[in-house]
């Protein structure tokens, strides 16, 4: 669905059905809990963990929007709220589509890439758990 950017009220709260559609259509994995759209990645180490919060946090600080975020050995999970709203908004959704895009891409799985992906098998190079 094409948003234009002059319509769009950034402190204008979402619907929980308006959540949960939009989710369902552009977020699959996403879910809509306590007041938040949450994610949790699937890592293979430390390492990997580390990535995902390091390139989330690139995200959100180049969007000006600021997740919580919470993480363990091998996942992190991503909350997205629009403190200043007091809810969901646009920004969360679009940021959360950013984040998707980004840590969910898979080099290897693109045909004619010079971009092979990491090896497959070989724990010393695994990562990101994908769905």
């Amino acid at each position: 669905m094409a948003i234009d950017p002059d319509k769009i009220d950034p402190k204008k709260t979402l619907s929980d059905q308006e959540i949960a559609a939009r989710l369902a259509a552009e977020l699959p994995a996403w879910r809509l809990e306590d007041g938040w759209i949450r994610r949790t990645y699937r890592t293979s180490s430390w390492k990997g963990t580390l990535m995902v919060i390091n390139t989330v946090g690139h995200l959100a600080e180049a969007a000006w929007h600021h997740p919580d975020i919470t993480a363990s050995y091998a996942w992190v999970e991503v909350r997205l709220m629009s403190h200043d709203a007091k809810g969901i908004t646009e920004r969360d959704l679009q940021l959360a589509k950013k984040i998707e895009d980004v840590v969910g891409w898979q080099p290897g799985a693109e045909p004619g890439t010079a971009l092979a992906g990491t090896p497959h098998g070989d724990l010393r190079f695994a990562y990101i758990k994908y769905d």
